[in-house]
């Protein structure tokens, strides 16, 4: 029996998974020593924009190799073959079905940027393998498989890197370090914000047609396998919830990460509610591009706003809104002031008055980090391990749940609603997205807008205690073939 049919026997996978590990490690502790400056054999799984970032980072290092590019779409990655051997002087070999890849002893480790649904069982199957991880951001399309994944990190003691590059940081280490250190006093709240342009993707009245170089049924892998009535197949799969998590588990992942960060939070939200929808626009997405996220944590709160939509009129030329300085960022505001993040590597601290009291600026390597720890072989190396991963992913999911079991409700509804919180940073959070939505002449005096339950969650079992339809929504039902190994099992 081949490696890669075991791996799919949940029964069997964690007694083969340790036995494959100890093989593989055993064998790259002899290859290391033998030839000390060997380079760490790389294999990138989705070769789609994101992939391509993997493959120059990786192609262009001293320390790594690329041998293998997978994709489903043999067009897409036959494309990317020829750039990788002029940076390294060879060409990697190109697989269809990664899972091949994982029987090559000379793959140290994968880094896999393909969509969403997939991210939490290439990473399981990998390091069930004995390879090491850099899994995009997040970690995993639903609560429960990205735990597992942490599981089998620690089962198995391999290296798992989230690719929220901001940890590496050393601009914004250096930020959270001095609010951590008291310098603004207390945090009283902290909101993420992903301001970011997303026009409609459009609606076909047809299912879409795929050429023949594409495996749709290993593209759809642990999601269901629909008719797909959008235009393209890659990309948009962020707007749709088989595959995708929306614009906040797809740009706002890092953002949500970084204030989770600030705040030093290690554990999931006591409670999470969401208002949000799809509007100014009717497509083939049902992730909202307008919403708003409130995420009650003991000692304070993180607030999060997705827009999609332009500042006025859905006019795409002239930007986005942005808050207190922050488009695609965080804001952390502190008893005698705030701290601004508007990208990966640059922070900057105001007094309450709006006087520039400190800056930071610089951005960092994480796919160098990845390769250090590789070679140190220390998780504590590592700059995003899959546990920051995780919690910073399952706090867009649990959003996102609130979002799915909510009601439609119209503006005189939802302000009732909102004042009934009697919680004047959600009022304020509402009162700007509402009017948001009317400068762009969105009416939500119609029922438009998705006004989710405020779900209590036990942090630590990380579940809904008493809600079913919540739990429910924490995993979802995996395809025959393609399930997600229960680390408990």
């Amino acid at each position: 029996m081949s490696l890669t049919r075991r791996y799919f026997m949940k029964s069997a996978a964690a007694a083969s998974a340790a036995v494959v590990t100890h093989q593989h490690l055993q064998a790259q502790d002899e290859k290391r020593n033998s030839s000390p400056n060997e380079k760490i054999g790389i294999a990138v799984i989705g070769a789609g924009g994101r992939g391509s970032s993997h493959l120059g980072a990786f192609s262009g290092s001293a320390d790594s190799e690329v041998l293998y590019i997978c994709d489903v779409d043999e067009n897409q990655a036959k494309k990317k073959i020829k750039g990788v051997e002029e940076k390294q002087g060879r060409a990697p070999e190109f697989l269809q079905d990664f899972r091949k890849v994982l029987e090559d002893p000379n793959v140290d480790a994968i880094s896999t940027a393909t969509p969403n649904h997939w991210h939490s069982l290439v990473s399981i199957l990998a390091m069930q393998a004995g390879k090491h991880v850099y899994v995009e951001k997040p970690v995993s399309h639903n609560v429960w498989e990205g735990r597992q994944a942490v599981k089998w990190s620690r089962q198995l003691d391999l290296l798992c890197q989230c690719g929220t590059q901001s940890r590496s940081s050393p601009s914004l280490k250096a930020a959270v370090e001095w609010v951590h250190e008291g310098n603004l006093g207390a945090i009283q709240y902290a909101i993420g914000t992903c301001y970011k342009p997303r026009k409609s993707i459009g609606k076909l009245e047809e299912p879409l047609k795929l050429p023949k170089s594409i495996d749709f049924d290993m593209w759809c892998g642990p999601a269901a396998k629909v008719d797909l009535y959008r235009p393209r197949l890659h990309y948009d799969w962020h707007w749709d919830f088989n595959t995708g998590n929306g614009d906040m588990g797809n740009q706002g992942i890092h953002q949500m990460d970084i204030a989770r960060w600030f705040l030093g939070e290690q554990k999931l939200s006591s409670k999470v509610m969401s208002i949000g929808g799809r509007v100014g626009y009717e497509d083939a997405g049902d992730t909202p591009n307008t919403q708003i996220v409130y995420h009650d944590f003991e000692k304070a709160p993180l607030i999060f706003e997705t827009r999609g939509l332009p500042k006025k009129d859905l006019d795409w030329k002239n930007g986005m809104d942005d808050y207190r300085g922050s488009r695609i960022g965080v804001i952390v505001q502190c008893e005698n002031g705030y701290v601004v993040v508007p990208s990966y590597s640059k922070a900057t601290a105001f007094d309450n008055d709006g006087n520039e009291v400190k800056g930071w600026s610089g951005g960092g390597d994480h796919f160098g980090n990845f390769l250090d720890a590789i070679k140190s072989g220390k998780r504590e190396d590592l700059n995003a391990d899959i546990l920051e991963g995780h919690l910073s992913s399952a706090l867009c999911h649990t959003g996102a749940i609130s979002h799915m079991l909510g009601s439609t409700m119209t503006k005189e509804q939802v302000d009732e609603h909102v004042n009934g919180t009697k919680n004047s940073l959600w009022r304020d959070s509402w009162d700007r997205m509402a009017a948001h939505l009317a400068a762009n002449n969105v009416d939500v005096s119609d029922p438009k807008l998705s006004v989710g339950p405020f779900l209590e969650m036990d942090p630590n079992s990380e579940t809904f205690p008493g809600n079913d339809k919540a739990n429910e929504l924490l995993t979802r039902e995996y395809r025959e073939g393609f399930v997600v190994p229960d680390a408990d099992a």
